[in-house]
Protein backbone atom coordinates (compact mmCIF):
# COMPACT_ATOMS: atom_id res chain seq x y z
CA UNK A 1 0.00 0.00 0.00
CA UNK A 2 1.29 3.46 -0.84
CA UNK A 3 1.58 5.51 2.32
CA UNK A 4 0.55 9.11 2.69
CA UNK A 5 3.80 10.79 3.79
CA UNK A 6 2.15 13.54 5.84
CA UNK A 7 0.39 10.96 8.02
CA UNK A 8 3.63 9.15 8.77
CA UNK A 9 5.46 12.36 9.67
CA UNK A 10 2.63 13.81 11.78
CA UNK A 11 2.07 10.46 13.52
CA UNK A 12 5.75 10.30 14.46
CA UNK A 13 5.62 13.95 15.55
CA UNK A 14 2.77 13.41 18.03
CA UNK A 15 3.86 9.96 19.15
CA UNK A 16 1.12 7.87 17.55
CA UNK A 17 1.99 4.21 17.14
CA UNK A 18 2.50 2.88 13.60
CA UNK A 19 -0.64 0.72 13.95
CA UNK A 20 -2.80 3.72 14.81
CA UNK A 21 -1.24 5.75 11.97
CA UNK A 22 -1.95 2.92 9.53
CA UNK A 23 -5.55 2.68 10.75
CA UNK A 24 -6.03 6.42 10.23
CA UNK A 25 -4.53 6.20 6.78
CA UNK A 26 -6.89 3.38 5.79
CA UNK A 27 -9.88 5.34 7.09
CA UNK A 28 -8.83 8.41 5.12
CA UNK A 29 -8.15 6.50 1.91
CA UNK A 30 -11.35 4.48 1.95
CA UNK A 31 -13.78 7.02 3.45
CA UNK A 32 -15.55 7.52 0.11
CA UNK A 33 -16.03 3.79 -0.42
CA UNK A 34 -17.27 3.32 3.14
CA UNK A 35 -19.80 6.15 2.75
CA UNK A 36 -21.05 4.65 -0.50
CA UNK A 37 -21.50 1.21 1.08
CA UNK A 38 -23.31 2.76 4.06
CA UNK A 39 -25.68 4.57 1.68
CA UNK A 40 -26.41 1.29 -0.14
CA UNK A 41 -27.09 -0.48 3.16
CA UNK A 42 -29.42 2.35 4.21
CA UNK A 43 -31.30 2.14 0.91
CA UNK A 44 -31.73 -1.62 1.26
CA UNK A 45 -33.05 -1.11 4.77
CA UNK A 46 -35.67 1.34 3.45
CA UNK A 47 -36.62 -1.08 0.66
CA UNK A 48 -37.07 -3.80 3.26
CA UNK A 49 -39.89 -1.77 4.82
CA UNK A 50 -41.85 -1.58 1.55
CA UNK A 51 -43.95 -4.70 1.43
CA UNK A 52 -45.33 -6.34 -1.70
CA UNK A 53 -48.88 -7.63 -1.17
CA UNK A 54 -49.45 -11.40 -1.30
CA UNK A 55 -50.60 -12.48 -4.74
CA UNK A 56 -49.34 -9.30 -6.43
CA UNK A 57 -49.67 -9.78 -10.20
CA UNK A 58 -46.59 -8.58 -12.07
CA UNK A 59 -47.78 -9.55 -15.55
CA UNK A 60 -49.93 -6.43 -16.24
CA UNK A 61 -46.93 -4.17 -15.52
CA UNK A 62 -45.66 -3.70 -19.06
CA UNK A 63 -42.96 -1.33 -17.81
CA UNK A 64 -41.22 -4.25 -16.10
CA UNK A 65 -38.79 -6.22 -18.20
CA UNK A 66 -40.05 -9.64 -19.28
CA UNK A 67 -37.32 -11.28 -17.24
CA UNK A 68 -38.29 -9.32 -14.12
CA UNK A 69 -41.98 -10.20 -14.51
CA UNK A 70 -41.11 -13.87 -14.84
CA UNK A 71 -38.64 -13.98 -11.96
CA UNK A 72 -40.76 -11.89 -9.61
CA UNK A 73 -43.80 -14.08 -10.33
CA UNK A 74 -41.77 -17.21 -9.57
CA UNK A 75 -40.00 -15.86 -6.47
CA UNK A 76 -42.92 -13.97 -4.92
CA UNK A 77 -40.76 -11.61 -2.83
CA UNK A 78 -42.32 -10.12 0.31
CA UNK A 79 -40.54 -6.77 0.06
CA UNK A 80 -38.72 -4.58 -2.42
CA UNK A 81 -35.44 -5.46 -0.71
CA UNK A 82 -36.07 -9.14 -1.48
CA UNK A 83 -37.00 -8.22 -5.05
CA UNK A 84 -33.77 -6.23 -5.42
CA UNK A 85 -31.72 -9.34 -4.66
CA UNK A 86 -33.27 -11.36 -7.50
CA UNK A 87 -30.95 -11.58 -10.50
CA UNK A 88 -32.61 -10.08 -13.55
CA UNK A 89 -34.51 -7.45 -11.56
CA UNK A 90 -32.94 -4.07 -12.36
CA UNK A 91 -33.07 -0.73 -10.59
CA UNK A 92 -35.56 0.50 -13.19
CA UNK A 93 -37.77 -2.53 -12.46
CA UNK A 94 -37.69 -1.60 -8.77
CA UNK A 95 -38.65 1.99 -9.66
CA UNK A 96 -41.66 0.67 -11.60
CA UNK A 97 -42.69 -1.42 -8.60
CA UNK A 98 -42.33 1.60 -6.30
CA UNK A 99 -44.69 3.57 -8.51
CA UNK A 100 -47.26 0.79 -8.69
CA UNK A 101 -47.10 0.19 -4.95
CA UNK A 102 -47.94 3.86 -4.43
CA UNK A 103 -44.59 5.10 -3.11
Amino acid sequence: MDHIPIIESKAAEIGVTPDVAESLEVQIKYAGYIEKEEAIAEKLQRLDSIMIPDGFDYHPLESLSSEAREKLSESKPNSLAEASRISGVSASDLAVLLIHLGR
